[in-house]
């Protein structure tokens, strides 16, 4: 969906020309965020976490099944680990774990139930637990 932004409707005043209204109205930025909050749309989504081949071949070869679902927790697990400053972080839950990147947003490995179990995860400097 593609919209024009104009003066029309989003600016109160007199009409005696478009240039006009948008100085009565502030910057383009201002407008921009008025009309986005208008749609709903004013927060940007979260970066959603990119899969490395090498860890897009260890799910497949683990039968690890990415899910769109899957993918949001894990780019939230990534977002809350920014906040808190880590760089690399262990995402789990009782069946699986990834080893997530935080600065490039970027899954580096996948690791099923099997796995985890005579595992050490080293070079780590957080833990998710996956909801």
């Amino acid at each position: 969906m593609i919209e024009r932004l104009t003066s029309h409707g989003m600016v109160p005043g007199p009409s005696t020309g478009a240039g006009q209204n948008v100085a009565e109205a502030g910057t383009f930025g201002e407008l921009l965020r008025q009309r986005m909050e208008s749609v709903g749309t004013a927060q940007p989504a979260a970066p959603k976490v990119e899969f490395s081949k090498h860890a897009q071949m260890r799910a497949e070869e683990r039968g690890i099944e990415m899910s769109a679902d899957l993918i949001d927790r894990l780019s939230d697990s990534a977002q809350l680990a920014q906040e808190k400053g880590a760089r690399n972080i262990l995402v789990f839950d009782a069946s699986r774990a990834f080893i997530v990147n935080v600065p490039q947003n970027r899954v580096v490995t996948a690791i099923s139930q099997d796995e985890m179990q005579n595992n050490i995860f080293t070079n780590i400097d957080g833990a998710v637990l996956l909801k």
